[in-house]
């Protein structure tokens, strides 16, 4: 898995570039703890819960379906969000389903279960650059940096670059003239 700090990155990238107006602070925080809540599922290994299990890690939190649990729950919240239930449901959707897709980039563990639970098959994208981060208190290893190093060339500065354009036409909007 990427680690839960690249997990966030994306978020908070793309929300600052869209800027507050569009992207609340509240919802920025919806959309970074929604990347990051699949990862919720390491919890399992100390209550038995086998990595290969359907609830294991990478699992059914890892799924679509898992995914609609916190859109649709931001949704229903989208005024504290201050921000539209389909704006809210939206980009917290997205970014909840950005986790198992960045997880399915990675070079180890057993796959991503991102169509449970019509199908058990856990999968990797053809293509995986991510080197895979060490769970729990491995991570504070020269491995971490590792993952870091890679993480920020294959996560990173591709959320950076995608998230510029986005930000020059958010500048380019605010600064236009606006009819009466």
């Amino acid at each position: 898995m990427p680690t839960i700090i690249s997990h966030a990155v994306v978020p908070l990238l793309f929300g600052a570039a869209a800027g507050h107006r569009r992207i609340s602070r509240p919802l920025l925080a919806a959309g970074a703890i929604a990347a990051m809540l699949p990862d919720a599922d390491v919890l399992g290994f100390k209550l038995g819960i086998a990595y290969a299990d359907a609830f294991g890690h990478r699992g059914a939190c890892h799924s679509v379906a898992f995914a609609l649990l916190p859109a649709l729950l931001a949704a229903t919240l989208h005024k504290p969000l201050q921000t539209s239930a389909w704006r809210a449901a939206t980009f917290v959707g997205l970014l909840a389903v950005s986790h198992p897709l960045l997880d399915a980039l990675t070079d180890g563990g057993l796959g991503v279960d991102l169509a449970r639970p019509l199908d058990q098959h856990r999968f990797f994208f053809p293509w995986r650059p991510i080197e895979v981060s060490p769970i729990g208190a491995r991570f504070f290893s020269m491995r971490g940096w590792q993952v870091i190093q890679s993480e920020m060339v294959w996560v990173w500065l591709p959320a950076a670059l995608l998230a510029l354009p986005l930000y020059l036409l958010r500048r380019r909007w605010d600064a236009a003239p606006r009819k009466p």
